[in-house]
């Protein structure tokens, strides 16, 4: 299974956004820091804020930032609302042609691999993937708003 450039994207997004939690991003800037088109950027922060994951600004001094804590942005559900095809094989499709419909294990067994994958994806949000030093960080601001 491969995922798809918006899924890649949107995580190098949030990667991003993540580690600059004291300011706004622009898709200039991301843009230019992981060599993407700022036309794809713009896709994929429409995205995600229509999802909740990103609050948006707009005008002169806009940006984005994460609108939840990294430790609250679980990566399983962000790939959920990143892809559009989960069918591994054709036959999980609604539209299959599959001639072997009834007499073939395969539809099962990459149903369960699909899942598995998800539900691996789901042990694990954007706080786990961000650099040491910004876990520090995202730590102690959580304890903060705790306080």
């Amino acid at each position: 299974m491969r995922l798809t450039t918006l899924t890649d994207y949107a995580m190098r997004l949030l990667m991003y956004v993540g580690q600059n939690p004291d300011r706004l991003c622009t898709i200039a800037e991301i843009a230019s820091a992981y060599n993407i088109s700022e036309p794809h950027l713009m896709k994929v922060t429409h995205r995600l804020s229509v999802k909740g994951w990103l609050t948006t600004v707009r005008g002169k001094n806009g940006g984005m930032k994460l609108s939840k804590a990294p430790s609250e942005i679980n990566l399983g559900a962000v790939v959920r609302d990143t892809e559009n095809d989960f069918h591994v094989v054709e036959c999980l499709g609604t539209e299959s042609a599959c001639t072997l419909g009834g007499y073939c294990a395969l539809t099962g067994i990459m149903e369960g691999a699909l899942q598995q994958f998800l539900q691996h994806l789901d042990q694990y949000t954007l706080a786990d993937i961000l650099p040491a030093s910004e876990k520090v960080i995202m730590l102690m601001q959580s304890d903060r708003i705790e306080s």
